[in-house]
């Protein structure tokens, strides 16, 4: 079951708008095999040109959710997220079903772990500013680009599931995706 932390900037999260977006966002665990124990981060912003934006991110064990939207309606800015959120959902779902059946599992379970590496701070020092530590889950390298694209990221770094090996994708400046495979 998703439990929902809910935040505001410059908007007071009232009850209806609370109920909204638990309502809304809860359609989503109909796509979970078990019943999920996860938190829904939800963020509500509006500016001063009174457009809103929803960003809501949802870590699962096997992947992570996370979509974003901006309009001048704040209920459709989280229709509009939930609608992106399911169509990552059924996308991941079909590649997984699909990869399944092309190489003869029956119930393979997947649960890759990400790495969110979202730095506020650009600065051109040579400065770490964030650390973070992932366990590497075994995957190939389509299921990561899926992961990556999910996320918005540049790059994912995975084990890859046919030779243990640490390997990274990420995307290229002409928009394609380039492979980097650790060697011994």
């Amino acid at each position: 079951m998703l439990t929902f932390n809910i935040r505001g900037e410059n908007i007071e999260v009232t009850q209806a708008i609370r109920d909204y977006v638990q309502k809304r966002i809860s359609k989503l665990e109909k796509y979970f095999e078990q019943s999920v124990d996860s938190t829904a981060h939800v963020n509500l912003k509006v500016y001063q040109n009174k457009d809103s934006k929803v960003e809501v991110t949802i870590p699962l064990p096997y992947l992570t959710l996370r979509a974003e939207e901006t309009s001048p309606d704040l209920y459709a800015s989280i229709d509009l997220v939930t609608d992106k959120l399911e169509r990552q959902i059924r996308k991941y779902k079909t590649k997984v079903n699909r990869k399944s059946r092309e190489k003869g599992f029956k119930n393979l379970e997947f649960t890759p772990e990400t790495a969110d590496n979202d730095d506020d701070d650009k600065d051109s020092k040579l400065e770490v500013v964030r650390t973070k530590r992932v366990s590497l889950k075994p995957m190939d390298n389509e299921e990561a680009i899926l992961q990556m694209d999910m996320l918005g990221h540049d790059f994912f770094i995975y084990e890859d599931a046919e030779t243990d090996a640490v390997n990274i994708v990420y995307r290229r400046n002409d928009g394609r995706y380039g492979l980097i495979e650790a060697g011994d």
